[in-house]
This record gives structure tokens, sequence and C-alpha cells, in this order.
């Protein structure tokens, strides 16, 4: 199922089966966006979730087989974490890497595609779950709040930069 966003909105969808779908369009050239997914320097500038965080840690080891791991931390002290390993990368257009909150959330697999036209890029991000209650039941965190969010800073903070 394809769904194409409009500038500025986030579309998720939920293929049957264990996949969300999220869709935006980011008004900034796709190795530009590539480069502030990967690149640890530009990361803790939008990859924040809900108000209020910050990412203290952003380890990045981008290469096939490669870990990474970030922390976030708000203003109260409280702390969460995630790490996960690449699997493909293929700049500017395709990273594949497992993610893992800990606990008893599950392995997930996610495919970030970027395809850019005229400046602009459409980031198309798959996250796959290891069974469809797995997925339900992150789409009842806040999950879309944050990562609409995050999607917000990234396509200001690239303004910034470009």
């Amino acid at each position: 199922m394809a769904t194409l966003s409009k500038n500025g909105t986030t579309t998720f969808t939920t293929p049957p089966g264990r996949e969300i779908v999220m869709t935006r369009v980011i008004d900034a050239p796709r190795r530009l966006v590539f480069e502030a997914w990967t690149n640890p320097k530009h990361l803790p500038h939008w990859m924040l979730g809900p108000s209020g965080w910050t990412m203290p840690v952003c380890q990045i080891d981008l290469k096939p087989g490669g870990a990474w791991h970030f922390v976030w931390r708000r203003s109260d002290g409280t702390e969460m974490g995630m790490r996960g390993e690449y699997r493909e990368i293929t700049p500017p257009e395709r990273l594949v890497s497992t993610e893992s909150w800990g606990g008893d959330w599950p392995e997930t697999l996610n495919t970030l595609i970027l395809s850019g036209e005229h400046g602009k890029t459409t980031i198309t991000l798959t996250v796959l779950y290891p069974s469809k209650k797995a997925r339900d039941a992150a789409l009842q965190t806040g999950m879309k709040e944050g990562v609409s969010q995050s999607f917000d800073r990234l396509a200001e903070y690239l303004r910034t930069v470009a």
C-alpha cells in the first residue's frame, strides 16, 4: 500500500500484516537528509521524540554489521534508549537496520528509503514487527506523535544547514 504525504505532513499506514509505514516529504535534497539521518553531529538536533527530551548519547558505526546506540533524556532525568545494527547501507537512498528498545519490546527491522525530486525528499520508513500484536502495541505508545515531531524538527533543522 503506497501513501504519499504532502510537504509538512507525516502519513502513517498499516498494511495488512506486521508493518507500519511512515511517509514524509522534506524540502531538502536526499543527500542532505541521508547525512542528517546517519551522522551523529546532526541526529541529536532533530531525532528527539516528544518535546522536552535531549539525546546525550548518539553513537553510530555506519557500516554493514556496525552498531548504533541512542539515549534520550528528559529534564527530570528519565532516560530511554535504543540500539541496533546496520544491515544495508546504500547512500543516499537506502538504510536497513534493526532496532531494539530492550525490555519486553521486540526487535524490529527498519527500512528507510529516500527518493528525491526537484530538491525535495520523500522519506519512507517501514518498520517490520515480529507480529501484528507487537505492531499494534507500538502504535498505542504515542509513537505517531513522537515520529511526527521528529520529522517536523528534521525539516526545520535542514532549513538551517542547507
